[in-house]
């Protein structure tokens, strides 16, 4: 029998794992492991996650980890990072927690250049809870709750968050918007960010666009027209800050 290949820095135990097939929080996850394991920070690595598919990572990894209460990921997070400076902090959650309950810790922690690191999934939906509108959902999508397509005129436009985490970061700051569907940039995206954190230079944040058939009611192929063709071209992707030269695009 084949063994797969997998970062030495997860926790085989809980695998495999529980997200839905075909989830983008795996591909996320993985490219995440590999960054640690690349950078040989497991030991000092701290992991929190949110409340939402984020979830259900809370074993993912072979270190220190914690859940938090929905949306108040990154104050803990902050707050380790205060306590135990030494230490990696890593803060995974999704759109919802992130742009919706968290904004505010999401502006705050920017403004204030927290030298945290914040991993952003967007999939354009509350996963979690069925599939409903989230800050992220594009004008016109289909939710549980937007049947007849997302009216921005009603609801507003789209969060672009990496864009408004640029504006309100200084120098030292961090941003880049990833996708699952290009694995190595995404992998780096994600390293550079951590690196950043261990550099002491500041705040730390991806975002990165990932794929929920189960909630899209999409089959692979149109699964990955939804990501590459429509979600990819209203959220560009790319470093938007860094301190170590042009941004990637």
């Amino acid at each position: 029998m084949i063994t797969p290949a997998t970062p030495k820095s997860w926790y085989l135990p809980s695998k495999p794992h529980k997200f839905c097939p075909g989830c983008g929080h795996g591909i996320v996850l993985k490219a995440l492991g590999e960054a640690i394991d690349e950078l040989e920070i497991q030991d000092e690595t701290v992991f929190g996650c949110d409340i939402g598919c984020s979830l259900l990572a809370w074993d993912f990894f072979a270190c220190d980890s914690t859940q938090t209460h929905h949306g108040r990921t990154t104050p803990v997070m902050v707050g380790i990072k205060r306590t135990r400076p030494e230490l990696v902090c890593i803060g995974y959650m999704g759109d919802g927690g992130g742009y919706s309950i968290g904004s505010q810790h999401l502006v705050n922690a920017a403004v204030r250049n927290e030298n945290v690191t914040l991993i952003l999934v967007n999939n354009t939906n509350y996963g979690m809870t069925g599939g409903q509108m989230a800050p992220t959902t594009l004008p016109g999508q289909k939710t549980e709750t937007s049947p007849y397509g997302r009216d921005a005129e009603t609801t507003g436009n789209p969060t672009k968050g990496p864009e408004f985490v640029a504006a309100l970061t200084g120098e030292g700051a961090y941003v880049a918007r990833g996708t699952v569907s290009k694995y190595k940039q995404l992998k780096r995206f994600i390293k550079n960010a951590l690196k950043n954190q261990i550099e002491g230079k500041g705040f730390s944040f991806v975002e990165i666009l990932a794929t929920c058939p189960t909630n899209w009611r999409t089959n692979a192929q149109q699964t990955w027209h939804f990501l590459e063709d429509e979600m990819e071209q209203y959220f560009p992707v790319g470093e938007l800050k860094s301190s170590h030269g042009k941004g990637d695009k």
